[in-house]
């Protein structure tokens, strides 16, 4: 029997959902940095610094991005530690190109390496890599466990994940507005601004499916690393998971 999975509110085959992932970000991808000024006010771009600074990093760490996107967390790590070794990744090419050309046209491509590849079954060897980031990319796994465990097994012995996503918010009240944004604006902005209300219905349903911080934070111990603990921005819209590998 085919095992099923979530592509947000819907159910597929499991096989399937990378192929159905991959169709949104290859149609957002020009747009997507519009876009996620727009969803977020501008405010993705203070929580991808703020992942950065708890990241610790030193000037000769060895830094795994994993569904880069654009770059914007290699761009700021390249700025501030230009003597890391930063290896851009994405599982879609329409993304990673977007990211690669971006890091040159903005002169942060020179300590960058650009790999395609998939999170769940990451090709480097054991202990690879002193830090590894994520932003706004595991919600979009088909075997979240899976990627953990990779992540951990790339990581030396110190260091450390940083896993920035969306979350549950606190506050009840906070939580009715925000799923009434996320339905009723976000998929609007998306045909406005990239005439594509689909994918950004996608977004916003796939964001209330990933587990809440709680529930991330176990899965993220149960992978086997040592420690984690989590912060909320916004309320919990938005949460970083900070893990070690001891």
């Amino acid at each position: 029997m085919t095992k099923k999975t979530h592509f947000g509110f819907k159910e597929v085959d499991e096989q399937d959902k990378s192929a159905h992932v991959g169709g949104v970000f290859s149609s957002v991808a020009e747009s997507y940095d519009i876009m996620n000024d727009a969803m977020s006010l501008g405010l993705h771009r203070v929580w991808k610094k703020i992942l950065v600074e708890l990241a610790g990093i030193s000037q000769k760490d060895k830094v795994l991005d994993i569904a880069s996107g654009t770059g914007d967390i290699a761009k700021i790590i390249s700025k501030e530690y230009p003597e890391t070794e930063i290896y851009m990744t994405d599982i879609n090419m329409d993304m990673l190109s977007e990211g690669r050309n971006r890091a040159v046209d903005e002169n942060f491509s020179s300590n960058c390496h650009f790999c395609q590849l998939s999170g769940e079954t990451i090709p480097f060897e054991d202990s690879s890599f002193d830090i590894i980031t994520i932003g706004f990319g595991l919600r979009n796994f088909t075997n979240k466990e899976a990627g953990l465990e990779e992540m951990k097994r790339c990581l030396k012995r110190g260091g450390k994940l940083l896993v920035l996503e969306f979350s549950k918010p606190i506050n009840p009240l906070f939580s009715k507005i925000y799923d009434w944004y996320s339905f009723n604006i976000l998929p609007k902005l998306g045909s406005i601004l990239a005439n594509d209300s689909e994918s950004y219905q996608y977004l916003a349903e796939s964001i209330r499916m990933h587990p809440d911080q709680e529930s991330l934070k176990t899965m993220i111990l149960d992978a086997g690393f040592n420690e984690c603990k989590f912060y909320n921005l916004v309320n919990g819209i938005v949460s970083i998971h900070v893990a070690y590998e001891k």
